[in-house]
């Protein structure tokens, strides 16, 4: 994938958002990362799969990468805000979203606080209820320190912004809101009005049975599930079994739902 065409910051609800854009369209596709991701650990693998679409705008949310932190814990909904937020500063009026893990629960917010910026959305892995999670994955959050962060994540993240003590912020707010998890309501996921497609891997931390369960609450809900684990699909980390195709598989997928 070449160089972003634009990258920088935006002034957003207090934040100073890092943001990249690659290609030209009217119609843009935003990527949103997930839990302790920059840009390249989530999407790093898709970028050249995708640039066939047209153009994407990927972000980074509060604390994360580039992006600084700001005296308020993360949510979700905050982060629908903020990615609103930057759209309006980049004077975009519609767009389509595809977030990953909790990018993709944001992905929903964004369709439910913002309905009228959305034409529709992907969301792969990204759970509306505590128990659309494995069993134990809760569990981890209790005591965990920096340590219990995947490494490559940490290089990452220091790659771009080399300050531990901002990784150390970024990783104490994602852990908050994990713990703080709470369900979004059944009706709140009914009022989708955008498609959505919904995708899982039938090894995700999601289970697909919790995909099944949001592609049918969603009026325009619909389901892809894909073999192996969380993040594997779209080649998360850079991880992606040499010779596979499956992320080109599921640019293919995405850019079919966007296009049809």
């Amino acid at each position: 994938m070449k160089n972003a065409t634009t990258a920088g910051y935006a002034p957003v609800n207090g934040l100073e958002m890092y943001y990249e854009i690659y290609g030209k369209g009217s119609l843009p596709l935003v990527l949103i990362h997930g839990g302790g991701s920059t840009i390249e650990t989530t999407f790093g693998t898709m970028l050249p799969f995708l640039s066939g679409y047209g153009k994407l705008i990927a972000v980074e949310l509060q604390a994360h990468g580039r992006t600084a932190d700001r005296d308020t814990p993360e949510s979700f909904e905050q982060d629908a805000d903020d990615v609103a937020a930057l759209l309006k500063h980049l004077k975009i009026k519609k767009a389509n979203f595809f977030g990953f893990s909790n990018g993709g629960t944001t992905s929903m917010q964004i369709a439910i606080r913002y309905p009228g910026l959305v034409n529709k959305i992907i969301n792969l892995s990204g759970a509306y209820r505590r128990d659309g999670f494995i069993d134990g994955f809760f569990d981890g959050f209790t005591g965990a320190t920096l340590n219990s962060m995947p490494e490559p994540l940490q290089a990452a993240f220091l790659k771009v912004t080399p300050d531990k003590s901002r990784l150390q912020a970024m990783f104490e707010r994602d852990v908050a809101r994990m713990v703080n998890f709470k369900d979004i309501p059944d009706d709140l996921i009914r009022s989708i009005k955008a498609p959505a497609l919904i995708m899982v891997s039938d090894q995700d931390v999601m289970p697909a049975e919790h995909a099944v369960k949001l592609s049918r609450l969603i009026p325009g809900g619909r389901l892809a599930v894909l073999p192996g684990a969380h993040g594997s699909c779209i080649g998360e980390m850079g991880m992606v079994t040499k010779g596979s195709r499956l992320p080109e598989l599921t640019a293919a997928l995405i850019e079919e739902f966007l296009n049809g």
